[in-house]
């Protein structure tokens, strides 16, 4: 190989790595030991972990014992002068010096064994690779390894971006049909606009509006089916009718929405709204909008847990776009991956919300398409499992080339000793 002159002479790059396989073949490419290049996969990729509110006695402990293993941690100044009476706090550590730290926090006081036992289960989530289907009442979804799409479909007169145009049963049942060809795994029917401040219908105004398309989209397509209903009456009638998922903008707040989802074996899509279509922008007033967002989705998920839905049939949702500002919308779709740490697939609905009309200057949201595309990239690349959208098959090819670029990077394994070296064990 010729050598490079000059500046050049050892062409330096700063590697772009993803998965523990790639590391361990680029560190396997130098003619490494493939025991040292397990233990060096470990060393190559810092974890920040976010906490909130640990105790006083419990910080200064934290850090020492993250020093104590080649890490560190960052938290409130006042806690040296005792001058707060808890504090966040951010780890950072390598797999391998999580691995060390854990054991050591279960052995400390002040709450410092349920924090090791929290964060282990952070970490776990946030880099496996989640469960392999979602669990439908009637039928399931395939996960992995690229986003599922599903298609939207609204039957309403007042939808932000189509209102009206599939309100008749014939155009929407025509529409699921084209989204399918184009290469939807699932099909979303709504029947009432959740818009903001859009005016709420009863139940059976929503009903009569669903039915005809759901009993036609159900009998024809062979795709899981999903209603996108805050009401219990309405998810009642369509798991009877034969839908697989119930999509709740309200987030499983209603006790009977829970009960109805666990009576009927469905799966349920949990958003983050606060209040209700029509006053949510009135209230999107957040200290830090991501550990809100992030600690209603885990609260909201727990409940339904208990109320009797297995987390195999939960998928959390951050609601973009729903009680936030544009600024805040695009905070959490950056930051999305986080919402992997819950240990539920994510889902996210970015497609021709006024948040993208906001950051590229298109008012209208029927020429939004291209930022819808670069939402659903930006969600693949950081783990999302379904993106939801208005636009099927321009999103099902940009997320298949997306998918062949991730095959790409994995085309060469790296040795089966490598990676069982590296294989993180928390």
């Amino acid at each position: 190989m010729a050598e490079a002159p000059g500046a050049h002479r050892f062409a330096a790059r700063v590697l772009d790595w993803g998965p523990p396989s790639e590391i361990a073949r680029e560190l396997e490419a130098t003619d490494s030991d493939p025991e040292g290049v397990g233990i060096m996969v470990r060393k190559a990729r810092i974890y920040a972990v976010r906490l909130e509110e640990v105790p006083l006695k419990a910080a200064p402990l934290l850090k020492q014992e993250l020093l104590a293993v080649g890490g560190d941690a960052a938290h409130a100044r006042g806690v040296a002068d005792h001058s707060v009476a808890s504090s966040p706090a951010v780890l950072l550590a390598t797999w391998g010096q999580y691995q060390r730290l854990l054991p050591k926090l279960r052995r400390q006081p002040f709450s410092l064994r349920p924090l090791a036992d929290e964060v282990d289960r952070a970490l776990r989530a946030y880099a496996g690779r989640g469960p392999p289907r979602l669990v439908g009442a009637h039928r399931s979804l395939s996960l992995g390894p690229r986003p599922r799409v599903l298609g939207v479909v609204n039957i309403t007169p007042d939808s932000f971006s189509d209102g009206g145009r599939f309100l008749e049963p014939a155009r929407a049942l025509a529409e699921a049909e084209r989204m399918v060809a184009d290469g939807a795994d699932a099909v979303d029917l709504g029947a009432e606009s959740t818009r903001p401040g859009a005016v709420p219908v009863s139940p059976e105004a929503e009903w009569s509006r669903l039915e005809p398309v759901l009993g036609s989209v159900i009998a024809r397509l062979g795709v899981p089916v999903s209603v996108d209903t805050r009401h219990a009456e309405v998810a009642r009638r369509a798991l009877d009718a034969g839908a697989d998922i119930i999509n709740d903008v309200g987030g499983l707040r209603e006790p009977e929405m829970r009960r109805l989802v666990a009576r009927g074996g469905a799966a349920a899509i949990v958003m983050h709204m606060r209040g209700s279509p029509a006053t949510m922008q009135q209230d999107t007033a957040y200290a830090d909008v991501r550990t809100e967002v992030y600690r209603a989705l885990a609260g909201a998920v727990e409940q339904a847990e208990q109320d009797g839905i297995p987390s195999d049939r939960l998928v959390v949702d951050p609601g973009l776009g729903f009680g936030k500002t544009a600024e805040q919308s695009l905070e959490l779709l950056a930051h999305v991956g986080e919402l992997r740490s819950l240990g539920y697939p994510v889902a996210i609905g970015a497609s021709r919300k006024s948040f993208l009309g906001w950051a590229t200057g298109e008012p209208d949201p029927l020429a939004r398409g291209d930022a819808g595309l670069a939402a659903a990239v930006h969600a693949a690349e950081h783990g999302v499992a379904i993106v939801r959208t208005h636009d099927v098959g321009p999103t099902v090819r940009a997320l298949r080339l997306w998918e062949r670029i991730e095959t790409a990077r994995r085309a060469l394994p790296a040795s089966h000793e490598a990676m069982a070296a590296a294989e993180p064990e928390l």
